[in-house]
């Protein structure tokens, strides 16, 4: 692979990265009113180069009662990102989640800042 193809396999990789991270945007824990991205739930992305996607998430308490609920929708969500064959989302627990990995929108709207 020349550098210039590699530079566009990298280019093509960061826009379905960020096709991704808008879709993750609409993906809601029922239980509060900020999406699950900027919770800071969303650990890893990882565009491989077939076209499938590793992602690490976690969830704010490791007893969630909507898990199944949230994992499901954040996998069709980004398989249905186009450019996407298939993702595999793998819930972890490693770092904890705390409110330091909120963003600075999701801490205003929860009234945190």
């Amino acid at each position: 692979m020349t550098q210039e193809e590699n530079t566009m396999g990298s280019t093509k990789r960061s826009l379905l990265e960020e096709r991704i991270v808008d879709v993750l945007k609409t993906v809601y824990d029922p239980e509060i009113p900020v999406n699950i991205f900027d919770l800071g739930m969303i650990y890893k992305i990882d565009v491989k180069e077939d076209a499938t996607v590793d992602l690490d998430m976690t969830f704010t308490a490791p007893n969630c009662p909507a898990a199944d609920f949230i994992l499901e929708d954040v996998r069709t969500k980004v398989e249905s990102v186009e450019g996407i064959s298939s993702a595999n989302v793998n819930l972890v627990f490693e770092p904890a989640w705390d409110q330091s990995m909120m963003s600075e929108e999701a801490r205003v709207e929860l009234g945190l800042d």
